[in-house]
């Protein structure tokens, strides 16, 4: 049974930092793209950062570039995201999610093509 379980999400104040963290068991974690995406109250889930199986591509959405880094332990089957800079507007539910490529390299930032999601961690920037 495959479970990925998020953890660290909190209440943070704007300009501060937090890390999410993402805990993978059930799967041969080496084997997946592990992909980070966010869900604000109202708004459809939209895409924050993927980390290729390797870790040596990394890519981000506009929104977060600069501010944001994915970077995951595959020796502890855990997926990290360190948030930098937080702003409300990254008020959101976290979820990570295992997508499975054939190649080290290869990635996707669309949510279809992700096998696996987690329950999502509550990330709140007060102002």
């Amino acid at each position: 049974q495959v479970q990925l379980v998020e953890s660290g999400g909190e209440l943070v104040q704007a300009g501060g930092s937090l890390r999410v963290s993402c805990a993978a068991s059930g799967l041969t974690f080496s084997s997946y793209a592990m992909g980070w995406f966010r869900q604000a109250p109202g708004k459809e889930r939209e895409f924050v950062s993927v980390i290729s199986r390797s870790g040596r591509n990394i890519y981000y959405a506009d929104s977060v570039k600069g501010r944001f880094a994915i970077s995951r332990d595959n020796a502890k089957n855990t997926v990290y995201l360190q948030m930098n800079s937080l702003k409300p507007e990254d008020t959101a539910v976290y979820y990570c999610a295992a997508d499975a490529v054939s190649r080290t390299s290869s990635y996707h930032t669309a949510s279809y093509e992700y096998d696996y999601w987690g329950q999502g961690t509550q990330v709140t920037v007060s102002s």
